[in-house]
């Protein structure tokens, strides 16, 4: 669980101002950075996508909006980062920071990472992963956890590609309402 009161400080801003441009299919560009409230719309549509996917997930854009403006508005809760092309978003990753008891320091939980189906497999994936590594890594954090729906392969061996490896843990979860 994520207790955002509890919140160690960043310790270095320089993720927030880096920009990444990578080059792929037929030499256009995509940029990797910091989500802005007026990406929230193309963002609902990434999630939708993302939880049109998943078991555990319907899509609900009232409550990706609230979450997303949550996330954006409050950087010291995490940091969405989004891949855009032409300056629209093509791809994103979330950051959730919080503070593990078992490695005394702080942790990110990765979630939504989702990349539009028509440029799957030309390398953003890859670069919004290690941007989130990177970031992570910058901020102090001892570990990022994730969770991927136990039937998806290809997502496991994506991040185990990336150097994550399986936990011997298993997810439960309580719903406190709606």
């Amino acid at each position: 669980m994520i207790h955002a009161a509890r919140q160690l400080p960043c310790l270095i801003d320089i993720a927030l101002t880096l920009t990444i441009r990578l080059s792929f299919r037929k030499g256009e560009m995509v940029q990797i950075s910091p989500a802005t409230l007026p990406d929230i719309p193309a963002l609902c549509d990434l999630l939708d996508i993302l939880f049109s996917q998943e078991a555990d997930f319907i899509p609900n854009r009232v409550a990706q909006h609230r979450g997303l403006t949550h996330i954006i508005s409050h950087p010291e809760i995490g940091l969405i980062l989004v891949a855009r092309q032409n300056n629209y978003p093509v791809g994103m990753v979330n950051l959730l920071y919080t503070v593990s008891t078992a490695v005394g320091d702080q942790v990110a939980l990765l979630e939504d990472m989702v990349v539009s189906p028509n440029i799957q497999g030309s390398g953003v994936g890859t670069r919004l992963l290690e941007k989130a590594i990177q970031t992570a890594h910058l901020k102090g954090c001892k570990r990022i956890t994730l969770l991927t729906d136990i039937t998806n392969e290809s997502a496991q061996r994506f991040y185990q590609k990336h150097g994550f490896s399986l936990s011997t843990m298993i997810p439960l979860r309580l719903s406190l309402g709606q």
